[in-house]
């Protein structure tokens, strides 16, 4: 009997309230990446910068260290066979030939030839930590990144909040939620815009350091290995 009487009610309700009903429906708000963007003001064009030049940082050092750390095994085969044969200068050609910071550490190490063994591993050495200093070039500028871009997304959060609340104060007794609600997405917006960025740049960063400890280690070890055919004739 209740639902015979429900089922009528609602049969009795006017088109015109039904309209009005849906005319309250919520409607669903889109807003695009680029929308969300500009929200963030110039704070945001100031991240966008950073995160191209710690892209454009690490893509170009990761392609230089890359080819620094490839090992070729019959480099270090040909020279220690020139240097046991005596053809020296067939050794510079092959290293001037190959021209990465392994052949030249190992082409300075030729060119101290006669030199007693300790001054040709710290020429070689020397050369060793210029080479590894060009590998590291700009990577300070992408940990400078990662540990900025948060600061600069705060930053952006700091002058949103205080937008929010100047357009309160002069808004007086016409206060609006929408008067806060700009300064506030601001806020947010370029807090998650810094975050982001430091986050990619911390990422890149250790990726190349890793890459390059890598390398030295590849570095010392082919060195060691070119000493000890050094060392060779006079252990016999």
């Amino acid at each position: 009997m209740f639902k015979l009487v429900f089922l009528q009610t609602l049969l009795q309700v006017p088109v015109s309230a039904m309209d009005s009903l849906d005319m309250q429906m919520p409607t669903e708000i889109r807003t695009s990446f680029w929308q969300m963007f500009n929200y963030g003001g110039v704070i945001m064009y100031l991240l966008l910068l950073l995160s191209i030049i710690g892209i454009y940082i690490f893509v170009e050092r990761l392609i230089m260290v890359n080819k620094a750390g490839k090992d070729d095994n019959n480099f270090m085969g040909n020279i220690s066979d020139c240097i046991r044969a005596g053809r020296i200068e067939e050794a510079k050609t092959m290293c001037k030939m190959t021209n990465t910071p392994l052949s030249r550490m190992i082409e300075k190490g030729i060119n101290s030839l006669g030199k007693p063994l300790q001054d040709i591993k710290t020429a070689i050495e020397n050369t060793g930590r210029f080479e590894v200093a060009n590998l590291e070039k700009n990577v300070p500028f992408l940990a400078t990144i990662s540990g900025v871009a948060p600061m600069i997304g705060f930053l952006g959060t700091v002058l949103g909040m205080v937008k929010a609340f100047y357009n309160m104060s002069m808004a007086g007794n016409n206060l609006d939620i929408s008067m806060l609600s700009e300064g506030i997405y601001q806020a947010m917006i370029t807090t998650i815009g810094g975050l982001i960025v430091g986050i990619i740049g911390y990422i890149l960063y250790n990726v190349i350091v890793t890459r390059i400890e890598k390398v030295v280690t590849l570095l010392e070890a082919k060195t060691t290995e070119f000493m000890d055919v050094l060392d060779e004739p006079a252990d016999k």
